[in-house]
């Protein structure tokens, strides 16, 4: 990633606040996105959810398939990174 821009990003984030309903996020996310992508992204986020709910990682990885690794990650970033998921489940 050394020749891209953060621009770049700025103008994905942009596109993705013009999409007006979950039809086409879908649409948008399924054109970007392979499936492979958006499986693992979605599950990324029903990790957090059940890390927020009090679950612990064994009950996480039977319910989701996610492996340790991943819960770890997505605890990692609950715990210090910059909110994304607590204002998306807040939402």
């Amino acid at each position: 990633m050394e020749n891209f821009d953060i621009k770049n990003f700025d103008e994905f984030f942009e596109a993705i606040l013009k999409l007006k309903d979950k039809e086409d996020c879908r649409k948008f996310f399924e054109d970007v996105c392979t499936i492979k992508e958006l499986q693992d992204v979605s599950q990324r986020l029903e990790v957090a959810k059940l890390l927020s709910q009090g679950k612990n990682y064994q009950e996480i990885s039977k319910e989701t398939g996610a492996s340790t690794a991943t819960i770890s990650r997505v605890n990692k970033c609950l715990l210090y990174g910059k909110n994304g998921y607590q204002i998306v489940l807040k939402k």
